[in-house]
């Protein structure tokens, strides 16, 4: 597994690689990197997410995809995401890739991200065993819950 203070790919606005920095630094300086995010669904067509362990450098606690993360220097982005993917929830699946997305977003504690983001979906049905330094807990759930969840926690 990788750890904090993990080199991460520096990139520009087209995703080329211009550098690396140490993950906290980069998200102290708010420097845009490579990272991906993977979304699974079940056979259902419920969305799987997880909560982030109390832990985390930034963000614990919150709800979030089903994973994220960055790939290494040389990494490519795909395998880098399935390695995330067993990591993280225990499991692993086909992702297929569906696009990428920059974003930059304060994440508190002067923490600021800044991401060229490979976005990924996938499907599984089988057993999940998230690791508990990651995820405090997982839920499927379908578009019409997720919407509804989203409208009571803005009440």
């Amino acid at each position: 597994m990788r750890e904090n203070n993990d080199e991460l790919v520096l990139v520009d606005g087209d995703d080329v690689e211009v550098g690396t920095c140490g993950k906290l630094e980069t998200h102290r300086r708010g420097l845009r990197h490579r990272a991906f995010s993977v979304f699974i669904k079940d056979g259902r067509g419920r969305l799987l997410l997880q909560r982030r362990a109390a832990g985390k450098y930034h963000s614990a606690g919150l709800w979030a995809n089903t994973c994220c993360g960055h790939p290494g220097s040389g990494e490519e982005v795909a395998r880098a995401a399935r390695r995330r993917l067993g990591e993280e929830m225990g499991f692993d699946c086909e992702l297929r890739a569906v696009g990428r997305h920059a974003y930059r977003a304060d994440v508190g504690g002067d923490l600021v991200e800044d991401e060229v983001v490979h976005l990924f979906v996938g499907r599984y049905d089988g057993a999940i065993q998230p690791n508990p330094d990651e995820v405090a807990e997982y839920a499927w759930l379908t578009e019409a819950e997720l919407k509804a969840d989203v409208v009571r926690d803005r009440g």
